[in-house]
């Protein structure tokens, strides 16, 4: 490949969607407005934009709180003005959903790369000390209308409940369900009390769907 045709195949596509994908792993966010993204994320941009960090986030558009909720937090930034912004996350897949209204979905705080400001979000956590030690288990509440942009290691799985998953590779829920988390002997007892595997997430009932990758993410999004 020469070079005009290195830069003509990975120039930025002329898509009209406001959240784009230019490829697997990098998304093109055309912001006429407001825009949420992860803290961090931001590759590159054109266009008249603003920075503004967030400690973490709460409740939509009703404002902010300072404080993190969790040792780690949800670290995001909001976007604002005319141009374009190139998100990605350490080499993660993107996965855009769009969220109808009263559609929502609940993310693992690790996984959030983006969402619109007409998405209503709120932060929480699940689980015990011992639990959120094995998973580091933040997680968004994010409700439609409206795009959102979440991150995979790999290709992602839905399952259907009663299932029960390592926190570590957990990504996503449909909201209607609420995971416990519980701990397994037998494994603890064969691969050691360490072991993140030790832990898991109980989801109950019969309807609902549970994303996992093919990774388990340790603290900070390091590898487990």
């Amino acid at each position: 490949m020469d070079l005009e045709d290195f830069i003509a195949s990975n120039a930025p596509g002329e898509g009209r969607e406001q959240f784009e994908l230019e490829n697997s792993k990098l998304l093109d966010i055309d912001v006429n407005g407001t825009v949420m993204a992860k803290a961090g994320s931001m590759i590159a941009y054109d266009g008249n934009l603003s920075f503004t960090g967030k400690s973490s986030a709460e409740g939509g558009a009703m404002g902010f709180i300072k404080e993190k909720v969790t040792s780690e937090g949800t670290p995001i930034m909001e976007v604002e003005g005319q141009g374009h912004v190139y998100v990605a996350d350490q080499g993660k897949k993107i996965q855009p959903i769009q969220l109808d209204p009263g559609e929502s979905i609940t993310v693992n705080g690790e996984d959030v790369l983006a969402f619109e400001t007409s998405v209503d979000y709120s932060i929480g956590t699940i689980g015990s000390v011992g639990g959120a030690q094995a998973g580091g288990l933040t997680n968004v509440f994010l409700e439609g209308p409206g795009m959102v942009a979440i991150t995979t290691h790999g290709d992602p799985m839905v399952l259907a409940p009663p299932v029960k998953t390592d926190p570590q590779a957990t990504v996503a829920w449909s909201s209607n369900l609420s995971p416990s988390i519980s701990s397994d002997r037998s494994i603890r007892d064969s691969i050691g009390q360490s072991s993140g595997e030790t832990y898991q997430m109980a989801f109950d009932g019969g309807q609902g769907f549970v994303v996992v990758q093919p990774f388990e993410e340790g603290p900070q999004g390091t590898g487990a």
